[in-house]
């Protein structure tokens, strides 16, 4: 037996503990660090081979550290809309103030004062794709085509008039008129109809009804703020004929364009021509300029604008990242990961589709550390730390009185 294997042997396993007790000391200090992952040392040997039967050479023990970042924490309800968390397989894709991409589970996203970025507490931004321009078409194996998710960018927004109704009653007992639009002179009922233009200006659009048959009417649309038109050339005009009952036969529509604004469909089924007074309302979707009150996310991870006016728009939508081995992403500081050789390259893709997680809103992932197993091994690395000092103390005393046989 070599007694240097010995002190080789004990100093070999001193430092495979504190590699251990190492891990711990992090994994403690972060269980309460949003979508932290826990840090392992495991070990395995080193033997030598001796070259007589009679002698044995120790060998040694080597440490590997491993991470397991696949492995998820439990969640935590928090009162903040831009607090995500991940159910089940994904990252987030984040970049630091560089332009560097990283991935991260942290989801703990606030609004960034003077710039109306998403960043969370490691101070990385939120990436994502822009709906603009409709449903995004991902780049499956690469991030380069990702958007900061700005709020600042959605400001304030004109909503322009796309759709809206005339309904109620035409009076049965209006007599026939003597002539059809464009002599408006002649009709029967008219009443007017704001709508918004492309910028949100309020227009308003006088709606001429006459009655040009026992059951019919025709239905004209007018830009009151043109005299040059009006009351000449309509913007469009509709005909509404009626049943023996007095209700609309099909579905009468009205295409109108607004004057600077979008083509308009105006629903007129809702017109009866019955016995009495005429009872007309009219409605239009639309809005002046309004602004953005705050976000929410869906569990796809779109994006909403919530407006002054109680309603929301699809703005941005979230990704999901994600490597064929997570345990092996290289860690680094802010609680992010970047690609290894062994885990793979990113696969990009969206929440709830290719066995990718969901994303929850109002939600944050916890470290997936268990202090209680972390002291466990704290005392166990502790005494087999003390057992191999006493190996080392023992083959040193060992040695010295080896030595001294020759004095």
């Amino acid at each position: 037996m070599s007694l240097n294997g010995v002190l080789r042997t004990s100093v070999s396993g001193m430092n495979a503990q504190s590699n251990r007790i190492a891990t711990v000391a992090e994994n403690i200090q972060n269980a309460g660090t949003t979508g932290y992952k826990r840090t392992s040392t495991e070990f395995s040997s080193l033997l030598l081979e001796s070259s007589d039967r009679g002698a044995y050479n120790s060998g040694a023990v080597e440490t590997t550290i491993r991470r397991s970042i696949s492995e998820n924490g439990a969640h935590a309800g928090t009162s903040s809309d831009s607090d995500l968390a991940i159910t089940g397989n994904g990252f987030f894709v984040v970049r630091d103030q560089g332009g560097l991409p990283y991935l991260t589970r942290a989801g703990s996203f606030v609004i960034d004062g003077p710039t109306g970025n998403l960043v969370n507490t490691g101070g990385f931004t939120l990436m994502g794709y822009s709906l603009a321009d409709g449903e995004p078409a991902p780049m499956l194996n690469g991030i380069t085509d990702l958007q900061t998710i700005n709020i600042k960018r959605m400001g304030q927004e004109a909503q322009p008039s796309s759709a809206g109704t005339v309904s109620g009653n035409l009076s049965d007992e209006t007599p026939v008129a003597a002539s059809a639009p464009p002599a408006v002179a002649t009709y029967s009922k008219k009443s007017s109809l704001k709508v918004y233009d492309n910028v949100g200006q309020a227009k308003v659009l006088d709606v001429v009804m006459t009655k040009t048959g026992t059951k019919e009417w025709s239905v004209s649309f007018y830009d009151q703020a043109n005299p040059a038109t009006y009351p000449g050339t309509p913007l469009t005009t509709t005909t509404v004929k009626f049943d023996s009952m007095g209700q609309t036969l099909g579905t009468p529509i009205a295409t109108v364009t607004v004057p600077n604004g979008q083509a308009m469909k105006i629903d007129l089924s809702g017109i009866t021509q019955l016995s009495g007074d005429f009872n007309l309302s009219g409605t239009a979707n639309g809005s002046s300029p309004i602004s953005v009150t705050g976000t929410t996310f869906g569990s796809d991870g779109t994006v909403y604008a919530l407006y002054s006016n109680n309603t929301k728009k699809a703005v941005f939508k979230v990704p999901l990242a994600d490597v064929a081995s997570p345990d092996n992403l290289s860690p680094r500081a802010g609680n992010v990961f970047t690609t290894s050789v062994d885990s793979g390259e990113i696969q990009v893709g969206f929440a709830g589709q290719s066995g990718r997680g969901t994303i929850k809103s109002r939600a944050l992932e916890q470290s997936n550390v268990d202090v209680g197993a972390e002291l466990t091994s704290m005392i166990e690395s502790q005494t087999v730390y003390t057992a191999n000092s006493k190996v080392f103390m023992t083959g040193n005393e060992m040695i010295e009185t080896l030595v001294n046989l020759k004095r």
